[in-house]
């Protein structure tokens, strides 16, 4: 772990907060997560982690789940987009409202949205809707989800990489 990272374990009731705060945004871990909770901060976002396993990172005081949390996505709806777009997403883009095949779920701006490919439908980011999904389903150009996370990011590698040390 790099000098630039301080790693801490949250005491239990604020690991409770969080805990209930995630349900509050209606992302569920199971009954599987009994253990510790710690944040690693690096640089201008932290990273939770339950059980040594990264779930949830913050920004700028926003939270939101990380995309290898499978389980805490599940709960989120989400827009899906071709195929053509994806390079770009991966890259830090925001999402176009050209390349949105699929609206699934219902949601207001500001809201987080997770994006998946059309061809696996794999999530590839989570961001912030900044329309309606009602909205988005008549747009034919503009932006309409701000990136916030995506595969490959800065958030991901550290991720990832916390995730295989344990």
């Amino acid at each position: 772990m790099s000098k630039s990272l301080r790693r801490y374990a949250l005491r239990k009731r604020e690991a409770r907060a969080l805990l209930r705060e995630l349900a509050d945004m209606g992302l569920e871990l199971g009954t599987s997560h009994r253990g510790r909770v710690e944040v690693v901060e690096a640089g201008k976002f932290k990273l939770f982690l339950v059980d040594g396993r990264p779930i949830l990172a913050e920004r700028d005081g926003h939270r939101f789940p990380l995309l290898m949390a499978q389980e805490l996505l599940e709960g989120l709806p989400c827009v899906v987009v071709d195929m053509g777009a994806v390079p770009h997403i991966c890259n830090g883009a925001d999402v176009m409202a050209p390349g949105v095949v699929e609206v699934r779920g219902s949601f207001g701006p500001s809201s987080l949205v997770v994006v998946r490919d059309e061809r696996h439908g794999k999530a590839i980011a989570i961001g912030t809707a900044l329309v309606s999904s009602e909205e988005i389903k008549q747009m034919e150009k503009g932006k309409v989800v701000a990136n916030m996370h995506y595969v490959g990011d800065r958030i991901w590698r550290l991720a990832r990489s916390l995730w295989h040390e344990t």
